[in-house]
């Protein structure tokens, strides 16, 4: 019996040791890889509180004469990056709600409503996840001349609205056909409509998921360059952030301290918002509340 147990506490030892072996490589690799991830970003913030000469000779060195916040003083006070931030917080506003309100209305059908071909419908949307926008910038580009929208912030929006509607409603389909078929049936009983149904009931317990959409929706539009790039190109007027870092490095070459706290800035908005949404974008993947 004493042999027994002694066999018994060895082979605990040995899981429990294997474990946290296990357990230390596992977060020794998710440490180096968050170090190299987080590089570029701390060499950015780094890089915008010292002088162009301390970064040139040391890109990843601490400050040697003292912070410098005149290199994001410079930039604030210039009035093309309020006009470049403006127009990037109506690219990060008007792509979102789009794609919401719309890819909800496509994945409410697709989900609830039976109908002849739906699941090839479905099949042919699915297919846009497969064409980044690069690879259609040129057909984008001439239907949006036809349309009269270069140099305007709609030829920006429109198509990044367009692409982003395959994920979106693959995303929010999944979501809305979790929900039980029950709570549906009950709101017709009571004499619910099918758009009442959709709008009183299901996009406020899919909250998660729209929320998750959303804010996938605003990162992107905020840190679109290519396509701002192609439509707006003769309109510095409408130019977004990124864009403006090209045209400040334009005018500033040399100062790479004061290119990286325009890059720091940019960043700024994107990781607060995200920080502050992360949680909605895993619920909203992962089907939430309703799981289980």
């Amino acid at each position: 019996m004493t042999t027994n147990t002694h066999i018994g506490t060895r082979i605990t030892t040995h899981i429990n040791t294997k474990a946290t072996l296990l357990t230390i490589v596992k977060y020794a690799l998710l440490t180096a890889l968050a170090i190299v991830m987080f590089g570029p970003v701390l060499t950015a913030i780094l890089g915008s509180i010292r002088t162009t000469g301390e970064f040139l000779t040391t890109p990843f060195g601490l400050p040697k004469t003292g912070i410098h916040w005149e290199n994001y003083t410079k930039i604030l006070a210039d009035t093309s990056f309020w006009i470049a931030f403006k127009n990037s917080l109506l690219l990060a506003t008007g792509v979102p709600v789009l794609v919401v309100l719309l890819s909800s209305m496509l994945a409410f059908v697709l989900a609830r409503v039976e109908f002849f071909g739906k699941g090839l419908v479905f099949n042919l949307l699915t297919l846009g996840l497969l064409f980044p926008i690069t690879v259609a910038i040129l057909p984008i580009f001439i239907q949006i001349r036809q349309l009269g929208l270069i140099n305007n912030l709609w030829g920006v929006i429109l198509p990044m609205v367009a692409f982003g509607l395959p994920g979106s409603t693959v995303i929010l389909r999944g979501f809305f056909r979790s929900i039980p078929s029950e709570l549906e049936d009950a709101s017709y009983i009571d004499g619910c409509t099918t758009f009442g149904f959709f709008r009183y009931i299901l996009l406020p317990i899919s909250r998660p998921a729209l929320a998750a959409v959303a804010t996938l929706q605003v990162i992107a539009a905020w840190n679109e360059y290519f396509l701002p790039l192609l439509i707006l190109l003769a309109e510095p007027a409408s130019w977004p952030l990124p864009l403006g870092i090209m045209q400040f490095q334009g005018q500033f070459g040399s100062d790479w301290a004061g290119i990286m706290a325009y890059v720091t800035l940019l960043m700024i908005p994107a990781v607060i918002f995200y920080l502050f949404t992360e949680r909605y974008i895993v619920t909203g993947l992962t089907g939430g509340e309703l799981k289980g």
